[in-house]
């Protein structure tokens, strides 16, 4: 279910990250290598970026597959940008909330995206759901599992915890709910990216003090990416990636 990537590096044409690569994640849209749990991902696609001088990010977002949106070739190629969040996406309930449910998500400084699943969507959350303010429940952006994941990581960032933290800890929350889910997560606000492996594939490169790319799966044949074992957290910056073991829920 979908394919992510952030990318925290020298500014590039959003193209060189995106869609240039062998592998790249435009490719993925319809041949992922990687891709554990549906095929292709043809549900709507986006992209945000960061403008220097401007920590709020600018976002595209379309509703149908990346390689028929004429127009993402041409903001590819102009569109330069040194911190990127990106993802294609296999709905978990076709034509929910279309482009509104696309990844990535925003506020403030915030990106995020979720590849995977919620078993049971949407009851199973039901009880998570009500643990949140009723103003932020009805603030979010669509009403698909993606999105309530982010409402709950959302909401531990605006309670002051740490990215990772709030990642770690709405995924034990989801996983403890709703056992068989899939949350593999990714935010960035631009400086640092913050990612969760549970039930996907996650791989990262790293050339410490020039770029971290934190992705679903390889874009390119370079020997240096490292796969990072399935329920792990992972904290990067543009000069270190620390991971950090999950433990599952006790049942």
């Amino acid at each position: 279910m979908c394919r992510h990537l952030a990318y925290l590096g020298p500014p590039l044409p959003l193209g060189a990250v995106l869609v240039q690569p062998a592998h790249s994640l435009f490719r993925q849209s319809w041949e992922p290598r990687r891709q554990a749990h549906g095929t292709v991902n043809a549900d709507g696609f986006g992209v945000g970026w960061y403008a220097e001088g401007d920590p709020v990010p600018g976002r595209y977002r379309r509703t149908g597959p990346i390689w028929a949106d004429l127009s993402f070739g041409d903001l590819a190629r102009v569109i330069h940008s040194g911190a990127v969040l990106a993802a294609v996406r296999d709905a978990t309930e076709a034509g929910a909330d279309g482009e509104a449910a696309a990844a990535p998500y925003a506020d403030g400084a915030w990106l995020f995206s979720h590849n995977g699943a919620v078993s049971g969507w949407p009851g199973s959350l039901a009880a998570l759901a009500v643990t949140l303010p009723a103003a932020e429940l009805l603030a979010m952006e669509a009403r698909c599992d993606s999105a309530l994941v982010w409402a709950l990581v959302l909401h531990r960032l605006r309670l002051g915890d740490e990215p990772g933290q709030a990642l770690a800890d709405t995924v034990r929350d989801v996983a403890e709910a709703a056992p068989g889910s899939r949350l593999n997560l990714l935010l960035t606000d631009g400086e640092t990216i913050a990612a969760t492996t549970w039930g996907d594939t996650l791989w990262y490169l790293a050339e410490p003090g020039r770029r971290t790319v934190v992705a679903s799966e390889p874009y390119d044949d370079d020997p240096h990416w490292r796969e990072v074992p399935d329920h792990t957290l992972l904290a990067a910056t543009r000069t270190d990636v620390l991971l950090t073991s999950l433990k599952e829920p006790t049942q």
